[in-house]
This record gives structure tokens, C-alpha cells and sequence, in this order.
């Protein structure tokens, strides 16, 4: 690397790097609305938000960047290994400056104060109950999100409007691609849903009856959280009406749960998913702060890490030989008889209900899926979104045989369509998929891992990760990354031989 082309690779480091860190600022401005902000603070919030996405998005646009990203990739010795820190570096600047040039700045402007009002307004709808106090602000935000589109384009003449939206959370991923996945998967899930639900055994159902307060909930969830590996001394665990991990940098992690005596194990599997997702952003590089090496793959491969340590790792029946005698210390009288067996049970009984975060494992995946046709529709023009509710409902009722009580139960649970994220949701069901496919090649690597589990230690696991995915922050897309840790294309196939050879015989099939 010579002398020039070092001077304009660490120029350009150094202006990302100060993008981001105003960045940063935003995302803690963010946490602080859904975890602390009074109502009051609203109005000011909003142009707090808007005007530092103004002013970074004039950052990461300015044309000087454009020519540190030419003289970089002039360069051929920065360019001899397409892996190496500085090319992953240049290689995903290019694509954000890319995509950041295509968006004037009053569009971004206008986007940041409108999902900061939206989500408000999407609180007070939920609580109500009503999508009509909320659709005003759904139809403003689907106005820009079309715009948005028309300005950034799609990947080819078969593309759509949602793929634009989608590629900044998974990049590369498409309507079309999306579909492919989904349609097969839906098929394999409703099929094993429907043997489940035939069988003449069910799992024992007194974990899920129990009566456990939220007071010593909260002090039990937190010390699962930390055993498990969540470092409290850089990161906290709050609550918010929708779970999230955010914060600023791998140092300081914020995550959410939210409480319910009246589904007692919510809490928990509501804080170690948040808790991956939390391990998995300190885990990244600390000297790689603020450029792409620092930095998650994408949304599907960050949702693999929450999903793993969610369902592969918690509801394993290892993890309850280590977690039952934790959960009698906190509750005493009221779980003293309840059994491994009956815990572990009870952690996985399959049953379709209305709201995603706490569905099963089988059912999950047809959550997302409609939550992917809808915005697909709204965003081809094909959906207004006052129809939202009925089509939602007719969905329900098709996929998951359920008829939606109300708004809150229905497509006002989620808060994601309000923060601006469409194109957001298929990457769950990746997730799932790159969680099962990355657990298997992990039980092959460590063949001992449940025997770990049992007596407490999560660290051969955590290690595994940190050396095959956190460690390469952006090196590799997620596509790349799975074949080069699994050999393999992502496939339903480990998902499937995960859900069946778990579930069929706690359902005596």
C-alpha cells in the first residue's frame, strides 16, 4: 500500500468513523424514547432526530468520500486481498455511499421526524386498540418508503419497490428470493403444525400456569441473562412496550424485555433473545469501532445469534437441568415440584396465537410470512393500509386457522412497520434458518455443548460464535458467511430435522 493511498484509506476511515459517531448519538436517542422519554418529550424528540439524520447523511454524502472510495479502490495493493480489513472496509463504504448519494437529505430529514412521531402514535393506538388512530401515520410513512424506493431503484428489470427497502437490512435480498424461501418452508411448517396439533400426547403444561411475580421475575431474568453471557458491566437491561437491543457501541448495550405475570416464561425467553442479539454486538471489534469490520453482517445473521440462544440453546432440555434449580431459588414454593421434564415441556408447546414474539418455534415463521405479504402488497400499491386489518385477519385465519380479536392482537403488535422498517421482517425467518444450520455445525465442532449447557457453561458456545461469525464483522455477506462455516447453502433442512426431532416425541409421534 503506498503512501497516498494510506493517507486516503485512513481519511476515510476517520470521516466514517465520525459519521457514525453522531450515528450513535441517534441510537441512544432512540433507546431513550421507548425506554425513559416522557410523553411530553415528543415534539422535541422529533426534530432532535431529524435534524442529526440531516446533518449525517450530509456527512456520509459528501463528495469528498466519493473520491476517498476511488483512490482506495485504485489502488491495487489495498485491493490484492478482497478480505482483508481495508477492502471489507472500502467494499461496504462504497455500497453505503451508494445508496446514501440516491436519498436528498430533506427525504431522510422528513423520514426520522415522522418514525419518531409514528411510533408514538403507534403506543397510543396499541394501548387502544385502534388502527385508525395509527393508519394516518402508516399512510405518511408508506409515502415516503415509495419515494425512498423510487430513489435508491431495485436490483433488476423483475425487481420491486420492496426490494429496495429490504437490501439495507439484508443485503441482496429480494421480494422474488424472499417468496422462494417462504413458499416451500410454509409448506413443511403447516404440515408439522398439523401433526402436532392431531397427536394424542401433548406436552405437560404447568410451566406456562405458573404464577410468578414480576418483582423476583426481573431479578431472575437478569442473573440468566449475565450467567449466560450478557456483560452487565457493558450493557442494561430495561423495559419497553416492544423488546429491542440498541445502544452505541460494544461497550455500551442496551437491551429490553417486557414483563407479564400472566405468561410467566415470556420474560425469559423475551431477554436471552435480546440477550443474544446483546452478546453478539460485544462481542465485536473494539478497535474496528465505527467502520464495517465493526459492525454486524446483516439483520438475518444478527437474528440467528438471538434466535440460537433463544430456542436451540434455551429451550433445550440441558438448558433447564442448569435453569430449573435457578428458577426455584427465586420463586420457591410455587415451582419447588416442577420437574426438568415438565419444565422443558412446558418451554416447547406448540400452539398458534396471535402475537409473534411469543409464538412457538413451528408457528413463528407463518407470523412473518404475513407480515412479508402485506408490506410487499402496500409497497407494489396492491394494499391500501386501511385494508390492513382485514387482510391481516384473513391471513391469521388461513395460516394459523386463528380468528384476531382485536387491533392490539393483530397488526398493531409490532412496532417495526412505525420506526420506518419495511423490509425488515423476512429477516427473522432467516434468522431461524441461520440458526439452526450454524447449531448443527456447532454440535458437530463441539460435540459436548448440551453436556455444557447442564452444568451452567455457555462459553464453548459463545467462543464458537465469536471465532466463526463476530469476529469477521462484515467480512463476508451472509450468503458467503453460511457456506464458509456450514459447507453449505442456507436450507430449511436443519430448521426442519431441529423442529421435528425435538417436538415429535414430546408429541408421541
Amino acid at each position: 500500500m503506498n503512501r497516498q493511498s494510506t493517507s486516503s484509506y485512513e481519511q476515510l476511515i476517520s470521516r466514517i468513523r465520525s459519521a457514525n459517531l453522531l450515528a450513535s448519538t441517534s441510537s441512544l436517542l432512540h433507546w431513550d424514547q421507548q425506554t425513559m422519554m416522557p410523553a411530553g418529550g415528543l415534539d422535541h424528540r422529533s426534530k432532535q432526530l431529524s435534524q442529526l439524520a440531516r446533518i449525517k447523511h450530509e456527512m456520509v454524502t459528501d463528495p469528498a468520500i466519493g473520491q476517498l472510495i476511488e483512490a482506495c479502490e485504485a489502488d491495487p495493493q489495498l485491493q490484492a486481498d478482497p478480505a482483508s480489513i481495508a477492502a471489507v472496509n472500502v467494499r461496504e463504504i462504497h455500497r453505503d455511499f451508494d445508496r446514501a448519494t440516491k436519498l436528498p437529505v430533506d427525504l431522510v430529514a422528513e423520514l426520522a421526524s415522522a418514525c419518531s412521531v409514528a411510533q408514538a402514535k403507534w403506543q397510543e393506538a396499541r394501548k387502544l386498540s385502534d388502527f385508525s388512530l395509527f393508519q394516518p401515520w402508516f399512510e405518511k410513512l408508506l409515502a415516503l418508503h415509495k419515494r425512498t424506493a423510487e430513489c435508491l431503484g431495485w436490483h433488476d428489470v423483475d425487481g420491486e419497490p420492496w426490494d429496495a427497502l429490504a437490501d439495507q437490512y439484508e443485503p441482496g435480498c429480494t421480494a422474488k428470493a424472499t417468496e422462494a424461501i417462504f413458499t416451500p418452508l410454509r409448506q413443511q411448517l403447516v404440515d408439522l403444525l398439523k401433526a402436532l396439533r392431531e397427536a394424542s400426547a401433548g406436552p405437560d403444561e404447568r410451566l406456562i400456569r405458573l404464577h410468578l411475580p414480576t418483582n423476583p421475575m426481573k431479578r431472575f431474568v437478569r442473573e440468566v441473562a449475565e450467567r449466560m453471557g450478557f456483560d452487565f458491566r457493558r450493557g442494561r437491561l430495561d423495559e419497553s412496550t416492544h423488546p429491542f437491543c440498541g445502544g452505541t457501541h460494544c461497550h455500551d448495550v442496551r437491551i429490553t424485555t417486557r414483563f407479564s405475570e400472566t405468561k410467566p416464561i415470556e420474560p425469559l425467553y423475551s431477554t436471552i433473545h435480546e440477550s443474544g442479539h446483546g452478546m453478539y454486538e460485544q462481542n465485536l471489534s473494539e478497535s474496528h469501532i465505527g467502520t464495517p469490520m465493526g459492525q454486524s453482517v446483516s439483520l438475518g445473521i444478527h437474528e440467528s445469534q438471538s434466535r440460537m440462544w433463544e430456542n436451540l440453546v434455551g429451550r433445550c432440555r440441558a438448558f433447564w437441568v442448569w435453569c430449573l434449580p435457578l428458577l426455584r431459588d427465586s420463586f420457591g414454593p410455587e415451582v419447588e415440584t416442577l420437574s426438568v421434564d415438565e419444565a422443558f415441556a412446558g418451554a416447547n408447546i406448540v400452539r398458534p396465537g396471535f402475537i409473534r414474539v411469543e409464538a412457538d418455534e413451528v408457528t413463528y415463521n407463518l407470523h412473518v410470512m404475513v407480515r412479508f405479504e402485506i408490506e410487499r402488497a402496500l409497497m407494489k400499491g396492491d394494499l391500501k393500509v386501511a385494508d390492513v386489518p382485514d387482510v391481516w385477519n384473513q391471513k391469521y385465519r388461513q395460516y394459523l386457522g386463528l380468528k384476531v380479536p382485536d387491533d392490539a392482537r393483530g397488526c398493531l403488535q409490532d412496532i417495526h412497520w412505525s420506526s420506518g422498517a419495511i423490509g425488515y421482517f423476512p429477516t427473522y425467518a432467516l434468522g431461524n434458518l441461520y440458526a439452526a444450520q450454524f447449531f448443527e455445525k456447532a454440535l458437530a465442532d463441539v460435540p459436548d455443548l448440551y453436556e455444557q449447557f447442564a452444568s451452567g457453561k455457555f462459553d464453548g458456545l459463545r467462543s464458537w460464535l465469536g471465532e466463526n461469525i463476530h469476529c469477521h464483522g462484515m467480512r463476508y455477506p451472509a450468503a458467503e458467511l453460511c457456506k464458509q462455516i456450514t459447507g453449505a447453502s442456507l436450507s430449511s433442512g436443519p430448521l426442519m430435522r431441529h423442529l421435528e426431532g425435538k417436538l415429535k416425541p414430546l408429541y408421541g409421534l
